[in-house]
């Protein structure tokens, strides 16, 4: 068998990297080599998966993009598919260097500043939409609050509205049965920045009226009655209080039609991109991910800091075992404390659930050749560029500080997506 360019088989990610990833798919007993190594395949591999670039005593760490992955589960040889039969993940202590690596952004000069269309707000904010939204504040309400947004489709609402984007359900699956203090504050900061998100320019509030979330505790502890000039008067609803699910509809969609000529005067202008907040977040990860459309991103995230925009990294689940390379960046001690405070959550949540946070990579996962968190987190961390982390946030907390940011989100992706939206990303 004639003997292959191992560059074209094989992306060597960092010097000193015990494994490479497979450009496509080679089999067993074919020959790589270039200058300085020369080794041949033990057996097929697929594309994406990982092959040994030397030998990895039983025990040892294994190292990809520089840092480790995880553990030799007996002896590794040169040229043998490194997965799940022979990688393990173990405990180990994180080189944390709080701010070792913060480098001041640099950003464009003001000339070379670049712009988008979307919608002024008050307050200085921007949208990249322009909706109305119909929220309910409980699951019980969900079902009002879609039939009324429903009333809102179709060619004659485009052409009679055409700068509204449309009228939104925005639905939760809790608001009774839940415990005072952290449990409901999580729900109430989820729908009090939602109301308040710059894609939103106006919107109707629908409860119940006997849930434990009342709709009076999300308006006092978020001030949703104190607007800002230029704002639209929101309106707020209960079905009991309204007589039934019909007459709450009709009531609410005569708030939706008061609304609208409000709402569809407002038109797209110029704005700089340092208004758009970037919500970033994994999906269907393979060995892949990790080299190419995740570092594009990261180059995307980093531009859109040095124009002054702002950049938000999720899922806390799936950057642990990279999280000390977002610390060692961090722009204060206070903001790498806070991400670890995070981290250490959901390393005793899953103590407490008799679980590990290495359950994930999914099956999927690792099909396409990712074998333990620790590879996919340093794989998803590429999203965040090279800019450093200016703010680490709660879930759903406003997003306020510029810069490339990160929120504790789990990494679950509807709910994940809702906490970064509910911050105020607009992309």
């Amino acid at each position: 068998m004639p003997v292959a360019e191992l560059d074209k088989f094989v992306l060597r990610l960092r010097d000193g990297d015990d494994v490479g990833v497979l450009k496509k798919t080679i089999k067993a007993g074919t020959e790589l080599a270039d200058e300085a190594l020369k080794m041949t395949a033990a057996e097929t591999i697929p594309a994406g998966h990982k092959i040994s670039l030397q030998r990895v005593s039983d025990g040892d760490p294994v190292r990809k993009y520089g840092q480790i992955i995880g553990f030799a589960e007996g002896s590794i040889e040169q040229g043998d598919h490194v997965h799940t039969h022979n990688l393990v993940c173990r405990d180990y202590d994180r080189e944390h260097a709080y701010c070792a690596d913060y480098k001041t952004t640099k950003y464009y000069p003001d000339a070379e500043k670049r712009t988008f269309m979307g919608f002024a707000r008050p307050g200085g904010r921007a949208a990249t939409r322009n909706y109305i939204a119909v929220i309910s504040n409980v699951n019980c309400s969900n079902s009002v609050s879609r039939y009324v947004a429903e009333r809102f489709c179709g060619e004659d609402f485009r052409r009679q509205y055409p700068n509204v984007d449309g009228v939104i359900a925005l639905k939760t699956q809790g608001g009774c049965g839940v415990e005072p203090g952290g449990p409901m504050q999580l729900i109430r900061r989820t729908l009090g920045n939602m109301a308040r998100h710059p894609n939103i320019s106006g919107y109707v509030m629908i409860g119940l009226g006997c849930e434990d979330n009342q709709i009076k505790g999300i308006r006092e502890d978020y001030d949703l009655d104190n607007l800002q000039e230029g704002e639209i008067q929101p309106e707020f609803m209960t079905i009991q209080g309204s007589g039934g699910s019909l007459k709450t509809i009709e009531a609410a969609v005569k708030a939706v039609e008061n609304i609208l000529p409000k709402v569809t005067g407002i038109c797209r202008t110029e704005l700089p991109l340092s208004k758009l907040i970037l919500a970033e977040n994994c999906g269907g990860s393979d060995g892949n991910s990790g080299c190419t459309a995740n570092p594009a991103l990261g180059v995307a995230s980093d531009e859109l800091v040095k124009h002054g925009g702002t950049s938000v990294l999720a899922e806390t689940t799936e950057i642990y075992g990279a999280e000390h390379l977002l610390t060692n960046r961090a722009a204060t001690t206070e903001v790498a404390e806070k991400l670890m405070r995070q981290i250490h959550w959901w390393e005793d949540y899953a103590r407490r659930h008799d679980s590990t946070i290495d359950n994930n990579p999914s099956v999927g996962n690792k099909e396409g050749g990712l074998t333990t968190i620790y590879e996919k987190s340093l794989g998803a961390l590429a999203k965040g560029g090279q800019a450093p982390l200016m703010a680490v946030y709660d879930y759903a907390e406003l997003i306020d500080t510029p810069g490339f940011g990160f929120m504790d989100t789990p990494g679950y992706d509807p709910v994940s997506m809702t906490g970064l939206v509910a911050g105020g990303c607009n992309v």
